[in-house]
């Protein structure tokens, strides 16, 4: 019974909402981890019939499971899209998503570096190496257009227009977005494609990726990881770093600079201001020099 709203659904989120196959397929989990929670307790009600009740008792089940309040949440937005699609679709006449509650999250913001620190971890880069020219080249681009790790590994040669500043973005449910890039990064990326890349045989299929793995294959997100985590130690940085500390950093140090928050929620490619927001990170100190550059009564 369950297959077919499940097929219907997947349909929905992939022509109705344009969704990447990842979300689609993150949505689907949600609701499986829920028609498996039915199935436990013997209550494999159809989506019509169950209360916000039952949706309650799931919520209790996953919490005793283990999963962490952040996902949790995820999972009753997922279930509460399922609905949406269940109430346009006339399977169920009412919503017991509506009063269906996430955990209260602490939002925990990561490290946030200084221009300093990101130019003493690209500065550790060997350019000695085949890789470096490369490995430069991604880390600068990263910084200076705050790409997600994902939209950094599906770059391709066709999304640059360096000539004119600017690079397309394919960023989260397929969703394009112009970001202008850095003359530092512009250079860098020229290096290496102009006198690296072109020395790489490139695999079928791989022909317009920009930043390729010496098999001349598109680079894993994980090794994006393992480069910046390596390049963070040789640098002797302490924080905890990853490709997100780049894009959050970029994001920070725009903010601190005076940016506009749409002008920011633009270029990192947010739906909603509110994502944004949480890259506002700013500490007393910054806070501390505004008020006393711009509050007249402040001493």
């Amino acid at each position: 019974m369950w297959e077919s709203y499940k097929n219907g659904f997947k349909a929905w989120l992939q022509l109705e909402k344009s969704l990447s196959d990842n979300s689609v397929e993150a949505y689907l989990r949600d609701i499986n981890q829920l028609t498996q929670y039915l199935q436990s307790v013997n209550n494999l009600k159809s989506p019509s019939e169950l209360t916000l009740k039952d949706l309650q008792q799931f919520i209790k089940w996953i919490a005793v499971l283990g999963i962490a309040p952040a996902t949790q949440a995820r999972i009753i937005s997922g279930i509460k899209s399922f609905y949406k699609y269940c109430l346009l679709e006339n399977i169920s006449s009412v919503n017991p998503t509506t009063l269906l509650e996430a955990p209260k999250l602490k939002r925990t913001l990561p490290d946030v570096l200084s221009f300093d620190e990101i130019e003493k971890i690209i500065s550790q880069v060997d350019l000695s190496k085949p890789e470096g020219e490369r490995n430069k080249a991604i880390l600068e681009t990263m910084y200076s257009c705050g790409l997600r790790v994902s939209e950094v590994v599906n770059l391709r040669i066709s999304q640059l227009y360096l000539d004119v500043g600017f690079i397309r973005v394919v960023g989260k449910g397929d969703k394009e977005r112009l970001v202008p890039i850095g003359s530092v990064a512009i250079k860098q990326i020229n290096i290496y494609k102009d006198q690296v890349r072109v020395h790489i045989a490139v695999q079928k299929g791989n022909e317009d990726i920009l930043f390729l793995n010496n098999r001349g294959a598109k680079l894993s997100r994980v090794m994006i990881f393992y480069i910046i985590k390596e390049m963070t130690l040789k640098a002797g940085i302490k924080k905890t770093v990853s490709p997100h500390t780049f894009r959050h950093s970029f994001a920070t140090h725009l903010v601190e600079g005076g940016a506009d928050l749409r002008a920011v929620q633009e270029m990192l490619g947010h739906e909603s201001i509110t994502t944004t927001e949480i890259y506002t990170h700013l500490d007393r100190a910054f806070l501390r020099k505004t008020l006393e550059q711009f509050h007249p009564g402040f001493k």
